[in-house]
């Protein structure tokens, strides 16, 4: 009949009015159930939850959307419906509106237990059932393990036993989908990274797991494909030829708080390095892909990090750092050996950095600089790509001397954004020629304001969509990349010290400095 919604084998619902050529209003998730484990924790509470009411918020939720949370918490469904409603008025960037959260609560339920709980997973089953009766949700089913990864087999393995990871065909004709999200970290070197991905392709195939990397869900880091695809300026320099370095920074202002537990024995090279910088390297140095299709998006970051090498010898390229007391602005903080629950003995680093090159002809010879760190500066995620300097200048020394390197910066956070130094000269009688700058910022280009990352993450998993998450052959290309990095630092000596509210060690200004370059002050 004219105008019945139809599923295809997959299971995916299909909307007889729209087109998939249509880009004028948003994707709608079809008729689903997210199921979050671990929901009581930070990340439910101040990202999940948000997101998915923002979602909500702005009609890109199917009208029968169910949230089910799994802990070991004694809640009533009212009581989960508490919780969720105030991370929803402190957390969420939408506008709190009373009959969107009504609608969203009739679809709130609470399973209590632990992991290895078979009557939990019963349970869990027979609300998820009872939620396809009341709510429509058709069986499409996607299980969130905001969890430690630890704890990842015995979850996988419950979902398979209570026939929850595999739906049977229905009646209708469709087979409804099951997809598994995955927190980081993936693993913490190559081996775990291969034992973990076997584990859950044990359970979900591969093309239903979704591994979360947040970054990738942010507006600014998209936009690096449309600012080389969908431009003429600046893809004929992206290139050997007219690039003399990139340098991918993440810098946080903030110290280790009440992670020392959970940082000690990962450090800021497993932390940051493996999978958002890599990443970034990845969107930075791939080549155009022959549609914006998921596999063609996923084929050419795989190429691009296949490419990619450690430059040694790596105690001149890499450096380590532990911070120090100093002062962040204004404030006194301790330093790394004094945070409360960290071993003071410990050689976990808070800043690394790492040369790379990626070897093949578009960026033979240029080498990438990837650094993250804690207490550093300021908070900032930021893409340099350093331009060579003008092959011949017909001014005297005194007319340049202040003038840097042409740099494209893409600003990741906090000020979202795109910059362009370029020389210019200075107003008077005289030649000075002075960088200047040439900014974008999203917050003043556009009016609406940019999604968070999970939300526009959310709601691809419930659309099926995984251009934006990492598969198999990424996540093992980034530990063989990093880990003789690792092993390299694991045997010769131990991190250097930095003063708090610095830029990191002198190792990595020396790192560098020795080919004639420094790293950009963000």
């Amino acid at each position: 009949m004219a105008g019945t919604a139809t599923t295809d084998k997959a299971g995916l619902w299909h909307n007889p009015l729209r087109d998939e050529r249509d880009k004028r209003v948003p994707f709608i998730a079809g008729p689903c159930c997210m199921v979050i484990f671990g929901v009581t924790g930070d990340l439910s509470r101040k990202k999940l939850m948000p997101a998915i009411y923002d979602l909500a918020n702005q009609g890109l939720l199917p009208p029968g959307f169910a949230l089910v949370g799994f802990a070991r918490r004694n809640y009533a469904d009212e009581d989960f419906a508490a919780v969720v409603l105030s991370a929803v008025k402190q957390h969420a960037r939408t506008p709190f509106r009373q009959e969107v959260w009504d609608h969203l609560a009739e679809g709130l339920r609470f399973v209590q237990g632990s992991f290895d709980d078979d009557t939990a997973f019963a349970t869990l089953a027979t609300t998820l059932k009872d939620l396809d009766a009341t709510r429509g949700t058709g069986g499409n089913y996607a299980f969130y393990l905001s969890i430690p990864p630890n704890m990842f087999p015995v979850v996988l393995d419950q979902l398979s036993e209570h026939e929850l990871a595999k739906a049977a065909p229905r009646p209708e004709g469709y087979t409804p989908w099951r997809r598994v999200v995955i927190e980081k970290p993936f693993g913490h070197d190559l081996a775990s990274a291969q034992e973990l991905n076997a584990l859950v392709n044990r359970v979900f195939p591969e093309e239903h797991v979704f591994r979360i990397d947040h970054y990738l869900g942010k507006e600014t880091v998209q936009n690096i494909l449309a600012l080389r695809f969908a431009n003429e300026l600046y893809e004929p320099i992206w290139n050997a030829n007219f690039v003399d370095s990139v340098q991918i920074t993440m810098a946080e202002d903030i110290g280790l708080g009440g992670r020392a537990g959970y940082y000690d024995g990962i450090g800021a090279a497993r932390d940051v390095i493996q999978n958002h910088l890599l990443q970034l390297l990845a969107l930075t140095a791939m080549e155009e892909p022959t549609s914006f299709e998921p596999m063609q998006l996923t084929t050419e970051k795989i190429k691009a990090l296949s490419a990619t090498k450690l430059v040694e010898p790596l105690d001149e390229t890499t450096a380590r750092g532990q911070y120090t007391e100093g002062w962040q602005g204004s404030e006194h903080v301790v330093g790394l050996h004094q945070e409360e629950g960290f071993d003071p003995q410990s050689r976990t680093e808070t800043y690394a950095a790492i040369t790379l090159h990626v070897e093949n002809r578009r960026w033979a010879g240029v080498p990438f600089y990837l650094r993250t760190g804690k207490r550093l500066g300021r908070r900032v995620t930021e893409i340099a790509v350093v331009f060579k300097r003008a092959p011949h200048l017909p001014f005297d020394q005194t007319m340049t001397e202040e003038l840097g390197q042409n740099a494209l910066v893409i600003r990741v956070q906090p000020d979202e954004g795109i910059t362009l130094r370029f020389g210019s000269k200075v107003p008077g009688s005289g030649m000075e020629v002075r960088d200047v700058n040439m900014d974008f910022s999203y917050g003043e280009a556009f009016t609406e304001s940019s999604p968070e990352a999970y939300e526009r993450l959310i709601l691809d998993v419930l659309l099926g969509v995984p251009s934006l998450f990492p598969v198999n052959a990424e996540v093992e290309l980034s530990w063989r990349i990093l880990d003789p990095v690792i092993a390299h630092w694991a045997a010769e000596g131990k991190p250097e010290p930095y003063e708090a509210g610095t830029w990191g060690p002198g190792s990595a200004d020396e790192m560098l400095a020795r080919s004639g370059r420094e790293w950009r002050r963000p």
